[in-house]
């Protein structure tokens, strides 16, 4: 069994845990304002500022440097998204919650550690590849964005045909030249990384509860 597959399974039910939340299920039934929505977006924007700093500090890395991908880079993106929610003074209009603020503080952390940054890298990316892919249909129908006009633009990647992209991130996890020890300690904090951000979610959740 390659890594990619031994990755996938040690997370599988980590992964599961994100998806139960209750601010998305809020969120997909159609329950939240515009700007209820914005705070997930915003907790993103800050997020990825981190991930996208550290993917260009390791952009020349002999290993890292196989998880760089320049197309994936979100700031731009969710700053489009964020002035069409929240206006030209969206940047006066938000920051980052408690929870937003650790997973911030782990990825900085751990920046300098070609598998810590492969672990987050694979944790949000993948994930937003995947079933954010729906996640942003949905909010099409809801909200009425649409392509190129902010709102939901952090879900679109140009990358081409989506299958060939995660096989190809599949064989370059298969492809890295790590021990069985370093394989466990790039699980754990993969483990990590989803706890971190399932706990940004339920921070969210707060917002799911008012709108009941």
């Amino acid at each position: 069994m390659g890594f990619s597959e031994v990755l996938r399974a040690a997370t599988w039910g980590d992964h599961g845990s994100a998806e139960d939340d209750g601010y998305l299920k809020s969120l997909m039934s159609g329950r939240l304002s515009p700007e209820a929505y914005g705070e997930m977006v915003a907790q993103h924007y800050f997020a990825y500022l981190a991930l996208d700093g550290a993917a260009r500090t390791l952009a020349d890395h002999p290993v890292a440097g196989a998880f760089v991908f320049p197309e994936l880079y979100r700031e731009e993106a969710l700053v489009r998204d964020l002035t069409t929610i929240f206006g030209a003074g969206w940047a006066d209009r938000i920051e980052p919650s408690k929870p937003t603020r650790t997973l911030v503080a782990r990825i900085n952390q751990v920046a300098d550690w070609p598998g810590g940054y492969i672990a987050h890298h694979y944790t949000r990316y993948l994930g937003d590849l995947s079933g954010g892919q729906f996640i942003r249909m949905e909010l099409q129908k809801i909200y009425g964005y649409e392509k190129g006009g902010g709102g939901v633009d952090f879900y679109y990647f140009d990358i081409g045909s989506l299958p060939r992209f995660k096989d190809e991130y599949r064989r370059r996890l298969d492809a890295l030249d790590v021990d069985e020890a370093e394989q466990q300690r790039i699980i754990r904090e993969t483990k990590l990384a989803y706890q971190l951000n399932t706990e940004v979610l339920g921070d969210l959740g707060r917002l799911a509860r008012t709108a009941a």
